[in-house]
């Protein structure tokens, strides 16, 4: 089975950075929105393939990175595949992001990913990733708190 490795790019603001797919014949889910990353070649590892591809696809060296989670994709995509997901974060404009392979990038806010046009299962995964983060971020509390002490 093939494997792959992507990452969920966040900046300051909470939006995410996908890019549109190339409109060439052959390629699956053409000008359909995506994340950085791709194929894991033979000897890498899923960390090692997301270094190398965001290098490729944005000539930036990726330090820092999170796992996210995996999913085993057999049908919803071009083919059966692992996907490992990733999370990091990304502070240029989006005029400084140089993309190497794809249509365009773009920032997007949480309130439009229900409504973009993403490839293969990445609508679920970027959903999961949302709730998990609304979970861990939490309500903010304020004003003075009171624990009967």
């Amino acid at each position: 089975m093939v494997t792959i490795a992507q990452i969920i790019f966040e900046n300051e603001k909470g939006e995410l950075l996908l890019y549109l797919r190339d409109n060439k014949p052959g390629i699956p889910f053409p000008l359909h929105w995506d994340l950085i990353g791709g194929h894991v070649e033979e000897g890498e590892t899923p960390e090692q393939a997301l270094v190398r591809e965001v290098k490729e696809e944005l000539d930036i060296d990726l330090k820092e990175f999170r796992f996210f989670r995996k999913y085993d994709c057999y049908d919803g995509d071009a083919y059966p595949n692992v996907k490992y997901i990733y999370t990091g974060r990304i502070d240029l404009p989006i005029e400084k992001i140089t993309l190497l392979e794809g249509d365009h990038p773009r920032y997007f806010r949480k309130d439009e990913i229900p409504d973009v046009k993403f490839a293969n299962i990445l609508k679920r995964i970027v959903m999961d990733y949302l709730k998990e983060r609304a979970v861990l971020r939490g309500p903010r509390i304020s004003g003075n708190l009171d624990f009967g002490t």
